[in-house]
């Protein structure tokens, strides 16, 4: 593989760059964060513009039909901008059904996705359940028209706007991926109150909700693998444009800042801190894109190399926030900083598809065989 992005990467990257420092400034961040459902149409249309919302999607259904090396190049730069917007659960719901080979729904449900013009997420969670399928316990019950669905499932990604759910539950012993109408009769939308304000989770509580079957068995399975990796790749580019952030806002504070007559960043404590927040990025850098390449070429190494890139990118980006902070110093603390915002996003991803210690307990059954 290639350690660096070619030439048509970096400009798609550069374009990234420059479009989310026009059109989503940390004033607008901000703004969004406060909306009722830290949604803005404005900026989530301007993405789909860009063909953004269907880069990895095939072209036969409206997709650009790029690589996960893309994906991450883009999703570094929501990263730095801290981009509040439905990206990650419309991209992590259209990787399931694109996984999923019903070849009806995809061609029902993707090309709208593609365009942007419809937003999706994925109900995965519930109480006691993790990021393993086996913990899954939502019942679904057969139907003519497919399966009803009772149940409640919480942190939801943009439920409230969303036009496509995607639950995933269980008929029987098989594991099934149901597609819902979020105005389905039965179905209850309750915002849940996180750290993380760039993004909105939701409880959903289903009543008998009418749903219609995506996948089951050994092809939902696999397919909802498939697209917990996708969503990971996103979820550590965005961790890494929020590092990089950190550390250049960080490292331009110490360079400012005088104590004692002098700038901070002459005195060796704040310079040792410096030196392994680069390290820490770097090191992020290259194992993210080293497991979008490996997810991307099918490389044997690719379950491994996710699973070492989640459990790493999560620690780099809570220590790297840790000494962002800690250099500040108090106004590190304050509301009207922007370094909070970066903090509590990399909180937020660390956890999303799974915690260090989830990861390195994936890896572990991958080495043993298990």
């Amino acid at each position: 593989m290639n350690f660096d992005l070619n030439k048509t990467q970096q400009l798609l990257q550069e374009s990234a760059r420059t479009f989310f420092t026009r059109e989503c400034p940390i004033t607008k961040v901000r703004e969004i964060m406060e909306s009722e459902k830290g949604h803005d149409s404005e900026l989530w249309n301007g993405i789909a513009e860009q063909g953004w919302t269907g880069l990895p999607l095939p072209e036969e259904f409206d997709g650009l039909g790029l690589s996960y090396v893309d994906l991450a190049a883009v999703s570094e730069e929501m990263g730095r901008a801290c981009v509040p917007s439905a990206f990650l659960a419309t991209s992590w719901a259209s990787a399931l059904i694109t996984a999923s080979g019903n070849s009806d729904l995809k061609s029902k449900l993707l090309p709208k996705l593609g365009l942007g013009e419809s937003i999706a997420t994925v109900a995965l969670q519930e109480d006691g359940s993790n990021w393993n399928s086996s913990t899954i316990q939502m019942k679904a019950k057969a139907t003519d028209s497919g399966v009803t669905l009772s149940g409640t499932k919480r942190l939801v990604m943009d439920a409230a706007v969303a036009n496509t759910i995607l639950v995933v539950a269980r008929q029987g012993d098989n594991l099934i991926v149901a597609v819902v109408d979020p105005s389905t009769e039965g179905l209850e939308i309750t915002p849940t109150e996180g750290m993380d304000l760039t993004r909105q989770f939701y409880q959903l509580n289903f009543n008998n909700v009418a749903g219609e079957v995506l996948a089951s068995g050994e092809a939902a399975e696999s397919a909802l693998k498939k697209s917990i990796q996708t969503g990971i790749i996103i979820t550590c580019a965005d961790m890494l444009g929020g590092m990089d952030w950190v550390l250049k806002t960080t490292v331009e504070y110490a360079q400012s800042r005088q104590q004692f007559g002098k700038p901070i960043g002459s005195y060796q404590a704040v310079q040792h801190q410096c030196a392994d927040m680069l390290l820490l990025t770097e090191s992020s850098r290259s194992a993210t894109y080293y497991a979008a390449w490996a997810l991307n070429e099918g490389n044997d190494e690719a379950d491994q190399a996710i699973n070492i890139t989640k459990a790493y990118c999560s620690e780099a980006a809570r220590v790297i926030g840790n000494c962002g902070i800690q250099i500040h110093g108090g106004i590190g603390f304050t509301w009207e900083h922007d370094l909070h915002l970066y903090y509590k996003r990399a909180k937020s991803n660390e956890l999303m598809f799974g915690d260090p210690t989830h990861h390195r307990e994936q890896l572990a059954k991958l080495i043993v065989g298990e």
